[in-house]
C-alpha cells in the first residue's frame, strides 16, 4: 500500500522528515518497506530560477544567436547566457537552467547545463522554452513569464511543481482499518501522542456545504438482501462536465501509483484511498426505469465487465441491476454499458458497506482483485458510507460542476454495533511483562478512538469502533497497547532462565531422527508432500471410502481441495515427477499423517513410508545394472524393526488391493508395516512404467512397541558351530515355517536358522522344491562336544519331517 506523505500531512500536522515518521510507523505496525520519491515533473525543476534579461545583443559570430546578461537574483553580478531563441528580449522575465541543472528530454535521459562556449562567446546557463523544461511540447521560443515575478524566484513554485515522498507500507490483512490515509494518519496520531506530542490533532474533510440544490433526479434504491448489503446510500448529481482532472487531483494519484482516467473516476479513486470508502458512479441515463436494485441473480447469467470480459454469475454473488438486467458485480468491478463516459452529464453516486465473505468469495470466482473488493472482503468502516458519499459529491461539484439533484437515500436497515470488551489491568501486566501505568493505558486507548466507559482497580469497560474489525478480544487490545506502547520501551532482564525436561528416548521427534538417519545412509532421500490432494485419488483403491474425504470448505483448485486418506498417491506423483525428469533410480522416504472423516469424527494418522523404484546402485563399469527387487525392500523394512528394537512379528498375508502382491507385518492383532509391489494399474494413472516398492508403516503402532529396557549381555567365550540341511519340502512351504519349527525344536542353544540357497527345477519331484538352511548352535557356558550337537541336529531333522514332510536330499 502507497501513502503520500503530503497527502497525509492533510490529515495531522507534522514537520518530521520522512525517516523518521517511517520509523515511527514501523513502530506502530504499518511496516514501511521503502520511501520513494515522487515529482509531478521529473526533476522538479531543481537550478531552475526566475531570470531577468537585463540587456539583449546580437553575437557578433552568428546571425541567429543573441548575447544576454540575465540577473538570477542570487546576489552575484548577471551572468552572460547565449540565447538561440527569436524571441529572446531585454526586460523580460525568462525561466533559467543555471550551470549544474540537469534536465531530461521525452524519453527521461538527463543532460546537464555546464558552462561553455558558443561561437567564441562564454555561456553561463541556458534560457529554456516549454519543451526543454518539460511543461509542454513549444520549442518555437523560450518561455516568458509575468513580469511581477521576482528573479531567484524557484521555477518549480512558479509552476507548481509538487513533490512527495510516499511510503510504501506492507499491511497485514488484519489492518484494514488503516488501508487510507486516514487510517495511517490515525495510528501516526496515537504515535505522536505517546511520543509527547499532545497537539496533534486529526482534521477530517469537512461536508457541511453538502446541500440539495434541486430534486429533478429521484432514482430509487431497493435491497432485496440485507444481509449482503447491510447498508446502501445513493445520490444524484446533474449537470456535470466529463473532462481530464486538475492537475492537484492527477498529482495525488499519480504519487500512488494510480493512472488518472476522468475527473468523476478519479475522485472515486481519491476518496477511496483517501478515507477507505469504495465509492462507484453509474451514468444516470443508463440507469432503466430510474430504479437501483441490490439483489442476486440466478446462477449462468451472463455480465460483460467494464475490461470487457464476458463472465458467467453465481446465484451468490450480488449485483447491483436497474429494471433491465445487472448493471454492476457489486463491490468488485463495474459493467461496460453503465459506467462513466464523456458523454456523460448525470450520475448517479453509490457508496455501500458489502458483507466481507460475499466480496471475498465473488472476487475469488471470477478471480478479479480490485482496490474496492481488497477493501471490502477485509472489512470497511460502516459509519462512513454517507459521509463519504458527500465528501465524494463535494469534490465532483468542483472538478466537474453540476449540482445535487436528489436527496442522499441511505438504506441501514440493522446498525453494525460497535464491540464491547473488558481489559483487565492484570492481564495487561501479564501478557506485556511489564506494569504500565493505567492512565497511560486509558490515553493510549482513547487516542485510538476506543471509548473508555467504565473505570474501576481491576480494569476498564471499553468499546470498539465497529471498522476496528480486528479488536474483539481482550487479547486484541493489549496488542493495541503494546505496539501504541512501543515494544522497545519494554524492559528485558539479562537473567537467562531454563528448564531442562527429562524427555524419553523414545519420544517420536527423537524416534524419526535415528531412522532417519539410518534410512539417509542406505541412499533414502526424505521427501515432504502436500496433505492437500485430490479427491479422486480414492478410485484407485476399494480400500479408501469417498465418505472419509475430509474436504476443503474454500479449496485452492480441485487438484488441492481434500486431505490425503492415504501417502502412497502423494509419493507416486513425486516418482513421476522424477522420472519423467530423467531420474528413475529412486529411494524416498516421508513422515506425514493421512486424514479420515469417521462417524466418530475426525482423526489423523501418523505413517512413516518408502517408496524405491529403479536400480539399486548406479551405473558403473564395475558393477552390472541390477532392479532393486523385493527382497532387498524387505532387508531395508526389517532393518528398521531391527533398530528400533522390534522383534516380535508375524508375517501375515496382505489383504490390500493397491498391491499386486506383498504382504504385512504385524504383532498381535495390530499391523505394523504393510509392504509390496504396487499394481501396474495404479502406476499407469501416474504414467510411471518402472517397478515401485511401497512401504506403509503404522508409525504410531511402532512407537508403542519400541521399549525403554536395554539388555546387555556378556559375549560368549565358547566357539559357535554351524550345521546346514538340504531339505526337500513342498512348494507351498514358506521358510518360516522352518524357522519356527527349529525355534521351537531347540529354544536354548540355537542361536539363528539362515536360509542361503533355493532351488527349483526339473530334477526335483514336481511340487517340490529344495531349502539349504544353516543352523548356528552356540552354549555361553561351554564347548559342544559332536554329541550334543548331532542330538540337536537329529531332533531338528525329525521335526521337519514331521511338521511339513521335510525330507534330506
Amino acid at each position: 500500500m502507497r501513502i503520500s506523505y503530503n497527502w497525509l500531512k492533510q490529515f495531522i500536522k507534522i514537520d518530521w522528515n520522512s525517516e523518521d515518521t517511517s520509523a515511527l510507523l514501523t513502530d506502530l505496525g504499518l511496516e514501511v518497506e521503502s520511501v520513494d520519491k515522487y515529482e509531478s515533473l521529473k526533476g522538479g525543476l531543481e537550478g531552475v530560477v526566475v531570470g531577468h534579461v537585463l540587456t539583449c545583443i546580437p553575437h557578433p559570430n552568428a546571425d541567429k544567436l543573441s548575447i544576454t546578461t540575465v540577473d538570477l537574483g542570487d546576489g552575484n553580478p548577471p551572468v552572460q547566457i547565449v540565447c538561440g531563441a527569436p524571441n529572446v528580449a531585454a526586460g523580460q522575465k525568462v525561466p533559467v537552467a543555471t550551470i549544474g541543472t540537469k534536465l531530461y528530454d521525452t524519453e527521461g535521459n538527463a543532460f546537464e547545463i555546464k558552462k561553455g562556449k558558443i561561437r567564441g562567446e562564454e555561456s553561463h546557463g541556458m534560457i529554456c522554452a516549454e519543451d526543454e523544461l518539460g511543461l509542454g511540447e513549444s520549442h518555437d521560443g523560450i518561455m516568458i513569464l509575468a513580469e511581477n515575478l521576482v528573479p531567484g524566484t524557484l521555477a518549480s513554485k512558479v509552476f507548481n511543481i509538487e513533490t512527495d515522498e510516499v511510503f510504501e507500507i506492507g499491511l497485514t490483512p488484519n489492518r484494514a482499518d488503516a488501508m487510507s490515509h486516514l487510517g495511517v494518519a490515525r495510528d501516526l496520531r496515537a504515535g505522536l501522542i505517546q511520543k509527547g506530542n499532545n497537539h496533534s490533532e486529526l482534521m477530517t474533510p469537512s461536508v457541511s456545504k453538502f446541500k440539495v440544490e434541486k430534486r429533478t433526479l429521484k432514482i430509487d434504491i431497493k435491497v432485496e438482501d440485507t444481509k449482503l448489503a447491510p447498508r446502501y446510500c445513493g445520490v444524484t448529481i446533474s449537470g456535470i462536465t466529463v473532462k481530464p482532472s486538475p492537475s492537484w487531483l492527477q498529482n495525488r494519484l499519480k504519487a500512488i501509483g494510480l493512472a488518472p482516467k476522468n475527473n468523476v473516476v478519479d475522485v472515486t479513486n481519491y476518496v477511496l484511498h483517501e478515507l477507505g470508502q469504495p465509492l462507484h458512479a453509474f451514468d444516470a441515463a443508463k440507469i432503466r426505469g430510474n430504479k437501483v436494485i441490490v439483489k442476486t441473480l440466478p446462477a449462468g447469467t451472463k455480465f460483460t465487465t467494464l475490461d470487457e470480459v464476458e463472465r458467467t454469475l453465481h446465484e451468490e454473488d450480488l449485483m447491483i441491476c436497474d429494471e433491465s438486467g445487472p448493471m454492476c458485480i457489486a463491490g468488485v468491478f463495474g459493467g461496460k454499458n453503465s459506467g462513466v463516459t464523456e458523454n456523460t452529464t448525470a450520475i448517479f453516486l453509490e457508496s455501500a458497506y458489502f458483507n466481507p465473505i460475499s466480496i471475498r468469495k465473488t472476487a475469488k470466482r471470477h478471480t478479479l482483485s480490485t482496490d474496492a473488493s481488497f477493501r471490502f472482503e477485509r472489512g470497511i468502516d460502516p459509519t462512513i458510507t454517507e459521509y463519504a458519499m458527500k465528501r465524494a459529491a463535494l469534490l465532483i461539484q468542483e472538478v466537474a460542476g453540476g449540482e445535487i439533484t436528489s436527496d442522499p437515500i441511505d438504506i441501514y436497515p440493522k446498525k453494525i454495533e460497535d464491540f464491547p470488551i473488558v481489559l483487565n489491568f492484570a492481564n495487561v501486566n501479564k501478557i506485556i511483562g511489564q506494569e504500565i501505568p493505567k492512565e497511560t493505558i486509558k490515553k493510549i486507548l482513547v487516542t485510538l478512538d476506543i471509548k473508555v466507559n467504565s473505570v474501576s482497580d481491576a480494569g476498564l469497560g471499553l468499546t470498539v469502533p465497529a471498522y476496528r474489525v480486528d479488536v474483539q478480544r481482550e487479547i486484541d487490545v493489549i496488542e493495541e497497547i503494546l505496539r501504541v506502547y512501543g515494544y522497545n520501551n519494554i524492559n528485558f532482564t539479562t537473567k537467562l532462565n531454563a528448564s531442562i525436561s527429562n524427555s524419553s528416548r523414545t519420544e517420536d521427534y527423537k524416534v524419526q531422527n535415528v531412522i532417519a538417519n539410518q534410512l539417509a545412509s542406505q541412499g533414502f532421500n526424505e521427501m515432504m508432500a502436500n496433505s492437500l490432494t485430490s479427491p479422486q485419488y480414492i478410485s484407485l483403491t476399494e480400500k479408501l471410502k469417498e465418505e472419509h474425504n475430509v474436504t476443503m470448505l474454500n479449496p485452492l483448485s480441485n487438484d488441492l481441495s481434500a486431505m490425503r486418506q492415504s501417502l502412497l498417491f502423494s509419493g507416486l506423483e513425486a516418482l513421476s515427477y522424477n522420472i519423467n525428469r530423467k531420474k528413475s533410480d529412486l529411494k524416498l522416504f516421508e513422515f506425514g499423517k493421512s486424514y479420515h472423516k469417521l462417524l466418530s469424527g475426525y482423526t489423523e494418522l501418523k505413517h512413516l513410508t518408502l517408496f524405491v523404484t529403479g536400480n539399486r546402485l548406479m551405473e558403473s563399469w564395475t558393477t552390472a545394472e541390477k532392479p532393486s527387487d523385493f527382497f532387498l525392500f524387505k532387508g531395508y523394512i526389517t532393518a528398521i524393526l531391527s533398530r528400533l528394537g522390534i522383534d516380535k512379528i508375524t508375517t501375515q498375508p496382505l489383504d490390500n488391493d493397491v498391491f499386486s502382491e506383498g504382504i504385512a507385518l504385524t504383532n498381535g492383532k495390530e499391523t505394523i508395516v504393510e509392504f509390496g509391489t504396487v499394481k501396474k494399474s495404479i502406476l499407469k494413472h501416474f504414467d510411471i512404467k518402472q517397478e515401485v516398492l511401497f512401504a506403509d508403516f503404522n508409525w504410531g503402532e511402532v512407537l508403542k512397541l519400541i521399549s525403554n529396557k536395554i539388555k546387555f549381555v556378556e559375549i560368549p567365550k565358547y566357539p559357535e558351530v554351524r550345521r546346514d540341511l538340504a531339505l526337500l519340502v513342498d512348494s507351498n512351504v514358506q521358510f518360516e515355517q522352518i524357522y519356527s519349527i527349529a525355534k521351537q525344536t531347540e529354544k536354548s542353544l540355537l542361536k539363528d536358522v539362515n536360509l542361503f540357497d533355493v532351488y527349483e527345477g526339473s530334477k526335483l519331484p514336481e511340487g517340490k522344491k529344495s531349502y539349504a538352511v544353516s543352523f548356528t548352535i552356540q552354549d555361553a557356558s561351554k564347548t559342544l562336544t559332536d554329541a550334543q550337537i548331532d542330538k540337536i541336529m537329529s531332533k531338528l531333522q525329525q521335526n521337519f519331517e514331521k511338521e511339513v514332510g521335510a525330507q534330506l536330499r
